[in-house]
């Protein structure tokens, strides 16, 4: 049985300004994604679209840019709608104070998700053939958040066997031993999710395939993920015994295998 570390989330403090590990993960998410986003340009079919519509370092940079808004802010209000509605209802000032936490990985989805779609629209470029790029690159920022929820301790998993050799006490949950659950999201919808999409997207793909194959692969890992994190103390565990991150992975799991199996149909003409 470990202990966990009582890390100070704050990394380095210069007089009142205090840089917190948790946003040196979201710096390195971001670093992460503009690496593979332009190693991204070189894989079919971004490397050979021709001219008006050739992908260009510069549309990465853009599409960073508004992918972070749509997390931010889709992150925020996807976190006061799907799990606290009825206190931000009655506090909707609070919506705004992003420094207190709360960020829903749901919530950020579908703010990139609409963030993309005004990027086709101005950029004149089939909506998924964007998401398709990006796909690949968004697990690595994942896995960075996972770090981040580890070091500040938090998002920690169901009571474990004390035998368990990795199960862990973490301050603020009791005395019991504890599934370090960031640590299987970071392995599972950080890690294994990034190669097997890299792998799967290095090679061409009908449009929309690597997108269905995304949506597929984070929702089926963050559903298994779930069954070793703690659920939210104010919800507990909902309909069926599942947690409110399972029910949202329905719907992701679902939609993402029938886009797969759309996109690949529609490419052979049946």
């Amino acid at each position: 049985m470990l202990i966990h570390p009582q890390i100070d989330p704050v990394a380095l403090q210069i007089g009142p300004l205090a840089i917190h590990w948790y946003g040196l993960t979201y710096l390195a998410a971001f670093g992460l994604f503009l690496l593979l986003a332009r190693a991204r340009l070189r894989h079919e079919p971004y490397v050979s679209i021709s001219t008006p519509r050739a992908w260009q370092p510069r549309d990465v940079e853009d599409i960073l840019f508004l992918g972070v808004m749509g997390v931010v802010i889709g992150g925020r209000v996807g976190y006061c709608l799907f799990y606290k509605p009825l206190y931000y209802l009655s506090h909707p000032l609070e919506v705004f104070a992003v420094w207190t936490g709360g960020m829903s990985f749901h919530g950020g989805l579908i703010g990139v998700l609409l963030a993309m779609v005004w990027y086709a629209r101005t950029r004149q470029r089939p909506w998924l053939q964007v998401m398709d790029f990006i796909a690949p690159c968004v697990p690595t920022g994942l896995a960075a958040g996972r770090v981040g929820n580890f070091i500040n301790g938090e998002l920690w998993g169901r009571v474990a066997d004390p035998s368990l050799p990795w199960a862990m006490v973490f301050r603020g949950a009791g005395d019991l031993p504890r599934h370090p659950s960031q640590v299987y999201q970071f392995l599972m919808e950080g890690l294994l999710l990034f190669v097997l999409l890299w792998l799967y997207a290095r090679r061409p793909r009908a449009t929309g395939m690597v997108s269905g194959a995304f949506l597929f692969g984070y929702g089926v890992f963050r559903f298994l993920a779930e069954f070793f994190r703690e659920p939210d103390a104010h919800l507990g565990l909902l309909s069926l015994g599942m947690s409110m991150g399972q029910w949202l992975c329905v719907p992701m799991i679902v939609g993402g295998f029938l886009l797969w199996w759309w996109a690949g149909r529609r490419a052979t003409g049946r």
